[in-house]
């Protein structure tokens, strides 16, 4: 059942439905793990025989325990692996997507039911998935021993090394390896803008899509004083070797407990509201600048960009408690303030939401200080640099009886890769499926075939002589797809504000 020959070894895949034919957890470099840990991705082994592609690979180290996904187990070392699904087993040259999942650098996995690219593949593309460390282990800096350095950005550089493997055998999978796209939601969408503008993956892609792309990059020093607090936590030296001799779990339950304490200490600054321990952390090396420095500089101009954001990103965050509750005027002046918001920022929202809450005013403007101002930036100053960059906007929402869905972060997910029907997605669907709801997916499903296939996902790009933003919602109508006009106002009130946001 679908033999398929790569570099390192035969592998055997299944079939994931009639017409496509899936394999899981083929590894793309080595272990990262004893000698290798902290270290650059290397060379996967090779095997002899037939490698069965039937399982999902180990997930990267993480306490994160997420629905219908495995969980980690310590022990479990053959962490960089991909699936791929294809609708040609013939050897075609398909357009490929290569999908990189999101978690805020500290959890998540491949393995997700959200990820599935069955329906994907059916419209006419290979999809590639993978997992990359994450955590301390993928974004924890690791002080140089005198010997050797370990370089940031190691899960940027397991991407990097994904993308390889893609060029070096996807085309025995039917897939074109001269027209890749890569993708990837909130901090997997992020690492699609670090890999726009590294050096180290140049080449190795044609497109780009990125939704709720996740503005904080940290330098050198927020990310070093970020592993002194880790190491406190474990009880050992920040230094290599005492780094090394603590174990991936050990600095994973440290890491939750550095956490914990920002949540509990309103006095701890940016990082009380949704602690980040780990981003991109800007070395000069693996990751030269930021991506919106990088892109406005022309660093991808030969790459198509299309970007989406949420209308309600923030309030999922809310709604499973990873964010600190503001609900006071003074609580939000001292949200502005930890996060130097410019000045009449606050103002101007509580002015074009009158009527809402201090709540809703404090997510709606932490959504977009996050995920949709930078979303909007990056495709901006991309296309301003020379490039073709598309933006879009999720906007279903459903409302029952006793709950209201909505369109917030990761509920655009389902739609994307077409998985409604999966009982595990139902609280970011809000139940069943209807009509409408599969009529959107399977138009947003088409955007990203398209865009893969052609560099066009159906509606103008950015700069062009009509309104630039698609809107996607459930049920279209006259007018339906237009900007609202209060989220057109709220723009011009980030004028003053600089981005990345590098709060520690």
């Amino acid at each position: 059942m679908g033999i398929f020959d790569t570099k390192n070894g035969s592998v055997r895949g299944f079939r994931a439905a009639a017409d496509i034919v899936a394999v899981l957890g083929i590894p793309y470099a080595a272990p990262p793990f004893g000698a290798n840990r902290f270290r650059e991705p290397l060379p996967a082994s090779s095997w002899g025989g037939i490698r069965e592609g039937r399982k999902f690979g180990p997930i990267s180290p993480q306490s994160a325990q997420l629905p219908g996904a495995p969980a980690w187990s310590p022990g479990d070392e053959d962490i960089l692996t991909v699936n791929v699904w294809t609708p040609d087993a013939g050897g075609g040259r398909l357009p490929v997507l290569v999908w990189i999942h999101g978690g805020a650098y500290t959890f998540g996995s491949s393995a997700q039911p959200d990820f599935d690219g069955t329906v994907l593949a059916r419209s006419g593309l290979v999809v590639v998935t993978l997992n990359y460390r994450i955590g301390f282990e993928g974004f924890g800096h690791v002080p140089a021993d005198g010997q050797s350095a370990h370089p940031d950005n190691r899960g940027l550089l397991d991407q990097a090394a994904a993308l390889h493997w893609v060029r070096d055998n996807i085309a025995a999978f039917g897939g074109d390896p001269d027209n890749v796209t890569i993708a990837g939601q909130s901090s997997g969408a992020a690492s699609v803008a670090c890999l726009m503008g590294m050096d180290g993956a140049r080449g190795l892609f044609r497109r780009a899509i990125a939704h709720s792309p996740a503005s904080p990059c940290y330098t050198r020093d927020i990310a070093a004083a970020t592993t002194r607090e880790v190491a406190a936590a474990a009880g050992c030296p920040a230094t290599s070797e005492g780094l090394a001799a603590a174990s991936p779990q050990a600095l994973v339950a440290a890491s939750d407990r550095v956490v914990d304490r920002y949540r509990r200490d309103p006095a701890s600054g940016s990082r009380h509201y949704d602690p980040s321990l780990y981003a991109p952390v800007l070395d000069g090396d693996v990751l030269p600048t930021d991506p919106l420095t990088a892109l406005a500089d022309g660093a991808a101009r030969d790459v198509d960009l299309l970007v989406c954001s949420t209308t309600e990103e923030y309030w999922l965050l809310d709604a499973v408690g990873s964010s600190a509750r503001v609900t006071t005027g003074q609580q939000l002046a001292r949200f502005a303030q930890d996060f130097g918001l410019p000045e009449g920022l606050v103002a101007g929202y509580r002015a074009a939401m009158p009527q809402a809450p201090v709540l809703d005013v404090y997510l709606a403007i932490y959504s977009d200080l996050l995920f949709g101002e930078y979303s909007n930036r990056l495709a901006e100053v991309h296309a301003r640099a020379g490039g073709r960059a598309f933006l879009s906007l999720f906007d279903r929402r459903r409302t029952g009886p006793d709950t209201v869905v909505r369109a917030w972060h990761c509920a655009d997910m389902p739609f994307a890769f077409g998985n409604l029907d999966d009982e595990r997605l139902a609280f970011l669907i809000g139940g069943a499926p209807t009509t409408a709801d599969q009529d959107l997916a399977r138009r947003m499903v088409r955007a990203w075939a398209d865009f893969a296939a052609t560099g066009n996902p159906g509606w103008p790009p950015v700069g062009g002589p009509v309104p630039e933003i698609n809107r996607w919602v459930s049920c279209p109508q006259d007018g339906a797809d237009e900007l609202p006009a209060a989220a057109a106002a709220v723009r011009a009130l980030w004028a003053k504000a600089d981005f990345p946001v590098l709060c520690p």
